[in-house]
């Protein structure tokens, strides 16, 4: 099966654990080279968080386990980038700002 390469995720997690402590428990799976934590929203309760994990071989089920063990809900999978090279995303004359 071809190695995932990088994910990006949707993800809603309660204030604490801080989002430098969510990035380097994430960043500690199996086949993570790293990981970008950017902060979309906050609320009283609650933070979304955008995470860009990249790797040789992420464990993609690693990832999600560790985003529910520190009390984070995965909203969505945002992009996937798997097989033997990392590919960059590039506009599409389908996308908004293409124009």
């Amino acid at each position: 099966m071809a190695p995932i390469r990088r994910l990006v995720l949707d993800v809603l997690k309660p204030h604490s654990p801080s989002t430098v402590e969510f990035a380097r428990e994430v960043a500690d799976a199996a086949g993570v080279a790293g990981v970008n934590a950017t902060l979309l929203e906050t609320d009283r309760e609650v933070q979304n968080l955008r995470l860009v994990v990249e790797g040789e071989a992420i464990d993609a089920d690693e990832v999600e386990r560790r985003v529910r063990d520190l009390g984070g809900t995965v909203h969505s999978v945002d992009e996937v980038v798997a097989g033997e090279e990392l590919v960059e995303y590039r506009n599409q004359p389908q996308d908004p700002s293409a124009s």
